[in-house]
């Protein structure tokens, strides 16, 4: 058996995975006036959390996982340049186009969660801070929560066919390590793997994590009660 060394610790995988679990559910439960509405707004502040923990993560986490070492803008070109050799050389983390992906993605869940908070569907179910905006700013939101949604829906599209491609075209498996967390030793250089997954600090994080969306919660003000009298 080929040798192997961990490269994607296990915070940032069950993030990855537990994320794409949560973005089905919210589409699943995303229909106005409906009860399951109550339960789109719980995913909500859920991957709020989530979008919590990971920027933290990609500043506090282990190698691999912290947006210094993937995310460098100035190496898009290059890599893209050479994106249809077949021959290219595997990124023993994210390769620039994947670490763009994921800037954007969170970007795009960010805005999701944060945009949700404020918006109604002006049957039954309103976010917390809808009390706090304007009928014409909620309804500003509320369409860039849909819009938002649509194309995140068309990027999440473009992620799939993207691990195709790799997987296909270019022989690389993206899959399988963000399910073990391990890549083949010949990808990755002696020195460049991480010793562990840092669960305590991960828990840590999560814990501050879960905290800032009770905070959010917990001072969102009192709803409007209309007097029809």
């Amino acid at each position: 058996m080929a040798e192997k060394r961990l490269v994607w610790d296990l915070p940032t995988r069950l993030f990855h995975w537990v994320l794409v679990a949560s973005l089905v559910a919210s589409w699943l439960t995303a229909d106005p006036g409906a009860p399951s509405m109550k339960w789109h707004m719980y995913l909500g502040y859920w991957t709020l959390g989530l979008v919590i923990f990971r920027i933290l993560w990609g500043f506090f986490g282990p190698k691999h996982a912290r947006f210094s070492e993937f995310f460098k803008p100035g190496r898009i070109g290059g890599y893209a340049a050479g994106l249809f050799r077949r021959d290219s050389k595997q990124a023993v983390g994210h390769n620039p186009l994947g670490a763009l992906a994921v800037i954007m993605m969170l970007l795009m869940v960010a805005i999701q969660a944060v945009s949700g908070l404020f918006i109604t569907d002006d049957i039954v179910w309103s976010g917390p801070w809808n009390p706090a905006v304007s009928g014409e700013t909620a309804d500003r939101l509320t369409t860039l929560h849909h819009l938002n949604f649509d194309v995140l829906q068309w990027l999440v599209g473009l992620h799939v066919l993207t691990i195709l491609f790799y997987a296909f075209y270019k022989r690389q498996d993206l899959v399988g390590p963000m399910f073990t967390g391990y890549k083949k030793a010949a990808v990755v250089p002696e020195g460049h793997s991480i010793t562990d997954s840092q669960l305590l600090k991960a828990l840590v994080i999560a814990v501050l994590s879960a905290a800032a969306v009770y905070a959010v919660l917990a001072f969102a003000p009192p709803p409007v009660i209309e007097d029809y009298y």
